[in-house]
């Protein structure tokens, strides 16, 4: 595997994995900044960066930034995250220089033009309308809520519209230069790429960018609460949650293997005992995020009002029984998910070169693939066990619902039922 990393003067780090049969690369810069980096006033000041980003520099317009890549052929895009912004390329290898160009342009030379500031806060804010119309959207942002009440990990990334509106071109400005530094920032590039090359443009590019730290996003704790929004509708949408485990964790894989197990595809527990064997729901699934200071379990349920107040009481029960009866032939089922899922992505540009950036933003180094490997085939039954007991009855869970839910028992209950040991 021909992974290389190098740092520059500023602190910006340059990755890449070439891979030698392919004839387009991806690239992109990831920013160790997203939506938990914000200041109160400045909520959604991240998402509405990354936007204008594309609306013109001091050489280019924003019609001369999307005609110039597709004019190679090339794609260009950006999102934004709770802990990081990406900027990204796809395009052939002898584009590379120009898809690097474009993407330094942006990021060091916008002009956030006050006409196109006003077009894009008008965009965004049907953004937050369509996802306040949309219940499984609405759902997620009330569960990160309740977690993680009064907390910036626990806001919408999108932001609300009164922030959106009261942002102006100053804002966006100040926010780049405190959060957008070298040693926060990474390019990476996977596919048809020269290492050697790509420094040399980056060096180029980004000579002019801060060489010092930015400052630290506020410490998350999580709390877990309860969220109830009833709405009309034909479905009740379900979250439960509780406390998980940073990515920088030893156990992080263990927490997504259970999370396989429990919830993660039409064999695991969750989908066979409420999908299929009850009919109790048409989605059910478990998943487990991670930050760089905390995580969160969940588990999420679409459901008709008909069916919520039976569907709660049997997912408790299942996760009480994965603490007691997780066998080997489940394991070994979501230890292949798992390494698949991780092999496939050494076969995507795109994929291969935003877990390199994130890999040295959380970590400050590359993680092999065999290593990552090593770490899931040395999980047992018993850390599956040991790790469901922690999570499930360690401490509060989160509850979160938007529809006609009334019937979905209260986390006191939950944690009742669960045989919780703390409820914080």
């Amino acid at each position: 595997m021909s992974v290389r990393v190098t740092s520059l003067e500023s602190g910006l780090r340059v990755v890449t994995h070439e891979m030698e049969h392919l004839e387009s690369a991806a690239l992109g810069v990831w920013v160790g900044a997203g939506s938990r980096s914000e200041r109160d006033e400045e909520h959604g000041l991240s998402h509405l960066l990354e936007h204008m980003a594309f609306k013109g520099t001091r050489t280019r317009s924003a019609a001369d930034i999307a005609e110039q890549i597709e004019e190679v052929g090339g794609e260009v895009n950006a999102a934004t995250s709770v802990e990081t912004t990406s900027y990204y390329a796809r395009v052939l290898k002898d584009d590379v220089p120009l898809a690097l160009d474009i993407l330094s342009d942006i990021l060091s030379n916008s002009v956030f033009d006050p006409a196109e500031l006003a077009r894009e806060q008008h965009v965004i804010l049907q953004e937050i309308g369509a996802a306040l119309d949309t219940p499984e959207d609405r759902v997620f942002d009330s569960f990160a809520e309740a977690a993680f009440p009064g907390q910036p990990i626990g806001r919408t990334i999108l932001g609300t519209a009164e922030t959106v509106k009261s942002a102006g071109s100053p804002m966006l400005g100040a926010y780049l230069d405190r959060h957008y530094r070298g040693p926060s920032m990474v390019v990476a590039a996977a596919g048809a790429i020269d290492h050697d090359q790509l420094v040399g443009l980056a060096n180029d590019s980004f000579r002019a960018i801060p060489a010092d730290l930015g400052p630290k996003p506020t410490t998350a704790t999580y709390r877990g609460g309860e969220s109830r929004e009833q709405r009309d509708l034909m479905e009740a949408q379900i979250m439960l949650g509780f406390e998980g485990l940073p990515y920088a964790s030893d156990e992080f894989y263990t927490a997504q293997i259970l999370a396989s197990i429990v919830g993660g595809g039409m064999s695991s527990r969750l989908f066979q005992e409420v999908r299929e064997k009850r009919g109790l729901c048409y989605s059910i699934y478990a998943f487990h995020w991670s930050f760089a200071d905390t995580g969160v379990f969940g588990v999420h349920a679409a459901t008709g009002p008909e069916d919520v107040e039976e569907l709660m009481p049997v997912v408790i029960d299942e996760l009480s029984r994965a603490i007691d009866d997780i066998g080997d032939k489940e394991l070994r089922r979501a230890r292949a998910q798992l390494r698949a899922g991780l092999l496939m992505t050494l076969e995507s540009p795109a994929a291969r070169a935003g877990q390199l950036a994130r890999q040295l933003l959380l970590f400050g180094r590359i993680v092999s693939a065999e290593e990552l490997l090593e770490r899931i085939e040395g999980i047992s039954t018993d850390d599956l066990r040991a790790l469901a007991d922690r999570i499930f009855r360690g401490g509060p869970p989160t509850l979160a619902t938007v529809g006609p839910a009334n019937g979905v028992m209260d986390r006191d209950r939950i944690a009742e039922r669960l045989g919780v040991r703390s409820t914080g």
